[in-house]
C-alpha cells in the first residue's frame, strides 16, 4: 500500500507539473543562488485589478529577509521584466536589496521601466539583455489629484528620492538622468526616454549587456570575492 500511495503521489505531482509548468520533471539540483522575479507591475498600497500581472511587495520582503538570514543562500539574482508601479513600494524593495550583505546581481529581460530602474540598479552589478528596454520618465500620481502647491512639492520630493537612489547606485550622473527623464520627442504621449540594451550601459545606468549565463557567472565571481562574509 505504501508503494502504491507513493506511486500515486508521484503521478499526481507529474500531472501538476504538466498543468502548472508544462513539464514532467523539475530539476532536482539545489542552487545556493536565490532567484527573485520582479514581473508585471509592482503592487504597493493599492490592490490592482485581477487581470493585471503583479509583484506584491509584501511577498518580496520576507524573501529578502530569508536570503539575508539563510546561510545556505550565497547570492541573489534579481530578474526584472516590469512596467514599473508603486514608487514607494519599488523604492522599499530597492533599498532592501541594496542593503543585503550577500552578492546581488540583476538582469533586465524584456523591460525594466519606471521604478523598475531603481530596482535594477540596487544590486552589486546589473545586466541588461540586448533586446530589453528601460523607460525613464517623471513620476505621476493616479486617481484624484488636487492642484495645489503642496501636491507639486510632494511629487518633486518623491522624484528627488528616486533620482538620488539611482545616481548613488549606478554610474549615471544626476544631470544625465534628469535629462533622460525630461526629454521630449522619444515618447508619443509623454516625456522621457526609452533606452534599448546597450543604450542603458552607455549612459551609465546599467553596468553591462549580458544574459543569464553572464549574470550567474558574475554572482559566482562576487561570491569568491566576498568569501570572508559567506562563511
Amino acid at each position: 500500500m505504501t508503494q502504491d500511495n507513493s506511486g500515486e503521489a508521484n503521478q499526481e505531482q507529474k500531472l501538476d507539473n504538466i498543468k502548472e509548468l508544462g513539464q514532467t520533471d523539475l530539476p532536482s539540483f539545489k542552487s545556493d543562488i536565490h532567484c527573485l522575479t520582479i514581473a508585471g507591475q509592482v503592487e504597493g498600497h493599492m490592490v490592482l485589478p485581477p487581470q493585471n500581472k503583479t509583484t506584491k511587495y509584501e511577498h518580496i520582503i520576507p524573501q529578502l529577509l530569508a536570503v539575508e538570514e539563510n546561510p545556505q543562500i550565497k547570492g541573489l539574482l534579481v530578474v526584472l521584466n516590469t512596467v514599473g508601479g508603486d514608487v514607494e513600494a519599488g523604492l522599499a524593495l530597492a533599498e532592501m536589496i541594496s542593503s543585503l550583505s550577500k552578492p546581488t546581481v540583476s538582469i533586465v529581460l524584456g523591460g525594466g521601466h519606471s521604478i523598475g530602474s531603481s530596482i535594477a540598479v540596487s544590486t552589486d552589478f546589473s545586466f541588461i539583455a540586448p533586446s530589453a528596454t528601460m523607460t525613464i520618465h517623471p513620476i505621476r500620481l493616479t486617481g484624484l489629484v488636487i492642484g495645489v502647491p503642496q501636491t507639486y512639492e510632494y511629487l518633486d520630493k518623491m522624484q528627488d528620492r528616486v533620482v538620488k537612489f539611482v545616481v548613488e547606485h549606478s554610474r549615471v550622473t544626476e544631470q544625465k538622468f534628469r535629462e533622460l527623464m525630461f526629454r521630449t520627442g522619444d515618447l508619443a504621449r509623454d516625456i522621457g526616454t526609452v533606452l534599448v540594451g546597450k543604450d542603458a550601459v552607455d549612459c551609465g545606468l546599467i553596468d553591462a549587456v549580458g544574459g543569464l549565463r553572464d549574470a550567474v557567472n558574475k554572482i559566482h565571481e562576487l561570491k569568491d570575492n566576498k568569501g570572508g562574509l559567506m562563511q
